[in-house]
């Protein structure tokens, strides 16, 4: 790519794209290379800085990819392949119990090395849909809740609302039976945003309706989903320990995090320092929901940001967000980035709260976030409102006007 600018050829990619490839690797890169300073493990710290590196390419090739309308069309067409290829293997996991796709590649590493991708007792402990992904790291059905955009909307110019209706089914049922929630809250807002684009407000609640009752259906059928949800209504529960077991013990791992930023506020633990800082931060407490591992993250993007490269980190990463905002449309970005900040105010709060009352806490945190963004657009609204009762009334005051036969001399 530097020869072709040297030597003055046509660009791979625009100057533009250039900066924003660059100002997003930098916004991510820059904050591991500053906690690795005085990290808990320099040598992991400056590791994983110096492995990040090879994400800046990637970066090109991925900005090269869809630089043009033919390339555009040509890999996210790739993208829904790979999107319906993987929905169908997972669907044959569901009937049969094994996933080809993940089969094939096991039996070749077995061949080629001798040793399987994942240890057959620990394959044996997966609970959910690991499709083509390795059952002993179960991220498949986050993986396809992000890709879903790229089969749903080919789909439905394809073949219409039925082709739509037949993706979202797929994509829904192997989504509810690979078991995470985080896929399903993005699979809803996908669905939300496609659906509206292809049937309206109206009819896409009806499909909701259905959907939601094939959903139960599924559930009643299926232990492993029973138990999933099961345990996620443990929410509604008013005592700490129901609200810790529907977060899968994310409450206590919050809690590390914000002890981890009040003792590295600058620049944090250093980047994968989190399962080398949680055990002193949680020395006094017992055995947590998934045992007595060190958790390994903060799962939750801000706390994480904060914990492993302090707020320095943060700014950095905003920085770059509200810079790339400038070459690209901000409105989307402005959301995510709303969304994640919200989802940071959620946690602080469910850590810091105590255990007795965190439920209650927590449900009063969020009706306050519901309420800030209603705030935030009522004055807009209400402005606009005005407007229309405005214009409404002097249109019906020039038409009476003209019925009592009154002119304006203006």
């Amino acid at each position: 790519m530097v020869m072709r600018r040297l030597q003055r050829r046509p660009h791979l990619l625009s100057t533009a794209a250039w900066a924003l490839t660059s100002i997003l690797f930098l916004g991510y890169w820059l904050p591991q290379a500053f906690s690795a300073i005085d990290a808990i493990d320099p040598s992991a710290s400056w590791t994983k800085a110096a492995a990040g590196l090879r994400y800046l390419p990637f970066m090109w090739l991925v900005a090269i990819a869809v630089a043009t309308p033919e390339r555009r069309r040509l890999t996210f067409g790739g993208l829904a392949l790979i999107t319906a290829a993987w929905t169908l293997d997972a669907l044959v996991q569901a009937l049969a119990g094994t996933s080809p796709w993940f089969w094939s590649l096991e039996h070749l590493k077995l061949a080629v090395s001798g040793h399987a991708l994942c240890p057959a007792d620990e394959a044996a402990l997966a609970d959910r849909l690991s499709g083509a992904l390795c059952p002993c790291n179960l991220k498949f059905g986050q993986v396809l809740a992000s890709l879903s955009p790229f089969l749903l909307l080919p789909m439905a110019r394809r073949f219409g609302s039925a082709g739509w209706l037949l993706a979202a089914a797929a994509l829904g049922c192997v989504l509810l039976l690979a078991g995470s929630r985080a896929s399903w809250i993005t699979f809803v807002l996908v669905l939300a945003y496609s659906g509206v684009r292809q049937f309206g407000w109206k009819r896409l609640l009806l499909l909701a309706l259905v959907a939601a009752l094939g959903s139960a259906a599924l559930t009643a059928g299926v232990p492993q989903l029973r138990e999933r949800v099961a345990r996620t209504a443990q929410v509604w529960n008013e005592d700490g320990q129901g609200v810790d077991e529907a977060l899968s013990g994310r409450a206590r791992i919050w809690k590390a995090a914000v002890c981890m930023i009040e003792e590295h506020p600058v620049n944090g633990v250093g980047a994968r320092g989190f399962r080398d800082a949680y055990p002193a931060c949680v020395a006094d407490e017992g055995p947590a929901v998934w045992g007595n591992q060190p958790a390994l993250h903060a799962h939750q993007i801000v706390l994480e940001i904060l914990a492993e490269t302090g707020v320095l980190g943060l700014l950095l990463w905003l920085a770059a967000a509200r810079t790339a905002g400038w070459l690209l449309s901000g409105m989307l970005l402005a959301g995510l980035l709303g969304t994640a900040l919200t989802q940071g105010l959620i946690a602080y709060t469910a850590a810091m709260a105590p255990a007795a009352q965190r439920g209650r806490v927590v449900g009063v945190v969020q009706g306050g976030v519901f309420i800030g963004l209603l705030l935030a657009v009522d004055r807009l609204l209400d402005m606009t409102r005005t407007a229309v009762n405005v214009f409404s009334d002097s249109c019906g005051a020039v038409v009476i006007a003209k019925s009592e036969g009154e002119t304006l001399k203006v």
